[in-house]
Protein backbone atom coordinates (compact mmCIF):
# COMPACT_ATOMS: atom_id res chain seq x y z
CA UNK A 1 0.00 0.00 0.00
CA UNK A 2 1.28 3.61 -0.94
CA UNK A 3 0.19 6.82 0.77
CA UNK A 4 -2.54 8.29 -1.46
CA UNK A 5 -3.18 11.83 -2.95
CA UNK A 6 -5.82 12.67 -0.43
CA UNK A 7 -2.95 11.52 2.13
CA UNK A 8 -0.46 13.48 0.55
CA UNK A 9 -2.65 16.70 0.22
CA UNK A 10 -3.23 16.81 4.17
CA UNK A 11 0.44 16.03 4.84
CA UNK A 12 1.75 18.76 2.52
CA UNK A 13 -0.79 21.06 3.60
CA UNK A 14 0.10 20.45 7.41
CA UNK A 15 3.91 20.61 7.13
CA UNK A 16 3.71 23.51 4.48
CA UNK A 17 7.04 24.49 2.19
CA UNK A 18 9.56 26.11 3.58
CA UNK A 19 12.96 27.12 1.86
CA UNK A 20 15.13 27.55 4.97
CA UNK A 21 16.36 25.42 8.08
CA UNK A 22 13.63 25.98 10.92
CA UNK A 23 13.00 24.47 14.17
CA UNK A 24 9.83 22.75 14.33
CA UNK A 25 7.58 22.80 17.39
CA UNK A 26 9.80 20.46 19.10
CA UNK A 27 12.75 22.22 18.34
CA UNK A 28 14.27 19.84 15.76
CA UNK A 29 15.89 21.42 12.44
CA UNK A 30 13.87 20.67 9.87
CA UNK A 31 13.70 22.56 5.70
CA UNK A 32 11.39 21.57 3.10
CA UNK A 33 8.00 19.55 3.67
CA UNK A 34 8.81 18.88 7.19
CA UNK A 35 11.77 16.74 6.74
CA UNK A 36 14.32 16.35 9.67
CA UNK A 37 17.56 17.39 9.36
CA UNK A 38 20.22 14.97 10.36
CA UNK A 39 23.95 15.28 10.63
CA UNK A 40 24.76 14.71 7.55
CA UNK A 41 22.58 17.17 5.65
CA UNK A 42 23.69 20.78 4.57
CA UNK A 43 21.52 23.25 2.93
CA UNK A 44 23.55 26.49 3.53
CA UNK A 45 21.80 27.84 0.73
CA UNK A 46 18.37 26.71 1.21
CA UNK A 47 16.52 24.44 -0.85
CA UNK A 48 14.02 24.50 -3.57
CA UNK A 49 10.67 22.78 -4.41
CA UNK A 50 12.09 20.22 -6.50
CA UNK A 51 14.71 19.04 -3.82
CA UNK A 52 12.09 19.46 -1.30
CA UNK A 53 9.76 17.11 -2.91
CA UNK A 54 12.78 14.20 -3.68
CA UNK A 55 13.28 14.36 0.09
CA UNK A 56 9.19 14.30 0.98
CA UNK A 57 9.64 10.76 -0.86
CA UNK A 58 12.31 9.49 0.83
CA UNK A 59 10.78 10.23 3.81
CA UNK A 60 7.41 9.01 2.72
CA UNK A 61 8.49 5.91 1.74
CA UNK A 62 10.10 5.31 5.18
CA UNK A 63 6.84 6.36 6.92
CA UNK A 64 4.78 3.87 5.10
CA UNK A 65 7.48 1.33 5.09
CA UNK A 66 7.27 1.51 9.13
CA UNK A 67 3.29 1.46 9.03
CA UNK A 68 3.50 -1.47 7.14
CA UNK A 69 6.12 -3.57 9.20
CA UNK A 70 4.23 -2.51 12.43
CA UNK A 71 0.42 -2.68 11.92
CA UNK A 72 -0.84 -6.74 11.47
CA UNK A 73 -4.21 -6.05 11.49
CA UNK A 74 -5.71 -5.07 7.50
CA UNK A 75 -6.12 -1.40 6.89
CA UNK A 76 -8.34 0.43 4.51
CA UNK A 77 -6.39 3.18 2.15
CA UNK A 78 -7.79 6.02 4.46
CA UNK A 79 -6.20 4.37 7.50
CA UNK A 80 -3.12 3.65 6.09
CA UNK A 81 -2.66 7.54 5.00
CA UNK A 82 -3.98 8.71 8.56
CA UNK A 83 -1.32 6.32 9.71
CA UNK A 84 1.71 7.49 7.21
CA UNK A 85 0.98 11.02 8.01
CA UNK A 86 1.15 10.30 11.65
CA UNK A 87 4.48 8.28 11.17
CA UNK A 88 6.02 10.97 9.16
CA UNK A 89 4.91 13.57 11.58
CA UNK A 90 5.75 11.84 15.02
CA UNK A 91 8.36 9.22 13.97
CA UNK A 92 8.43 5.66 13.83
CA UNK A 93 9.52 5.23 17.57
CA UNK A 94 6.36 6.92 18.66
CA UNK A 95 3.63 5.05 16.65
CA UNK A 96 5.72 1.93 17.55
CA UNK A 97 5.75 2.33 21.39
CA UNK A 98 2.12 3.87 21.15
CA UNK A 99 -1.45 2.83 22.77
CA UNK A 100 -2.51 3.71 19.35
CA UNK A 101 -0.60 0.76 17.70
CA UNK A 102 -1.82 -1.48 20.48
CA UNK A 103 -5.46 -0.64 19.79
CA UNK A 104 -5.30 -1.57 16.05
CA UNK A 105 -3.07 -4.36 16.40
CA UNK A 106 -5.96 -6.03 18.32
CA UNK A 107 -8.85 -5.17 16.35
CA UNK A 108 -10.13 -2.13 17.79
CA UNK A 109 -9.90 0.16 15.26
CA UNK A 110 -12.94 2.73 16.69
CA UNK A 111 -10.42 2.78 19.94
CA UNK A 112 -7.45 3.30 17.31
CA UNK A 113 -9.01 5.96 15.67
CA UNK A 114 -9.80 7.49 19.59
CA UNK A 115 -5.80 7.54 20.29
CA UNK A 116 -5.51 9.57 17.15
CA UNK A 117 -6.46 12.70 18.61
CA UNK A 118 -4.52 12.47 22.10
CA UNK A 119 -1.68 13.59 19.83
CA UNK A 120 -1.79 17.27 19.96
CA UNK A 121 0.94 18.38 22.17
CA UNK A 122 3.95 19.43 21.68
CA UNK A 123 6.82 20.21 24.71
CA UNK A 124 3.76 19.26 27.23
CA UNK A 125 1.84 22.43 25.64
CA UNK A 126 -1.45 21.93 22.81
CA UNK A 127 -1.17 23.12 19.73
CA UNK A 128 -4.04 24.38 17.52
CA UNK A 129 -2.24 23.32 14.34
CA UNK A 130 -1.64 19.24 15.75
CA UNK A 131 -5.21 19.33 16.95
CA UNK A 132 -6.16 20.23 13.33
CA UNK A 133 -3.82 17.80 11.77
CA UNK A 134 -4.70 14.99 14.05
CA UNK A 135 -8.47 15.52 13.29
CA UNK A 136 -7.70 15.56 9.72
CA UNK A 137 -5.92 11.84 10.16
CA UNK A 138 -9.15 11.13 12.47
CA UNK A 139 -11.62 12.09 9.56
CA UNK A 140 -9.40 9.98 6.61
CA UNK A 141 -9.23 6.96 9.16
CA UNK A 142 -13.51 7.59 10.16
CA UNK A 143 -13.92 8.01 6.19
CA UNK A 144 -12.45 5.03 4.99
CA UNK A 145 -14.25 3.20 7.74
CA UNK A 146 -17.36 4.12 6.47
CA UNK A 147 -16.06 3.10 2.66
CA UNK A 148 -15.07 -0.30 4.31
CA UNK A 149 -18.25 -0.87 6.22
CA UNK A 150 -20.24 0.35 2.52
CA UNK A 151 -18.80 -2.63 0.73
CA UNK A 152 -19.05 -5.52 2.97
Amino acid sequence: MKLSSAGMELLKRSEGFRNRVYLDVAGFATIGYGHRLLHSDSFPNGINEPQAANLLASDVRDAEQAVQRLVKVSLTQGQFDALVDFTFNLGTSRLSGSSLLQQLNKGHYDDAAEQLLRWDHAGGEEYPALKARRQAEAELWNDAGAQKQAAA
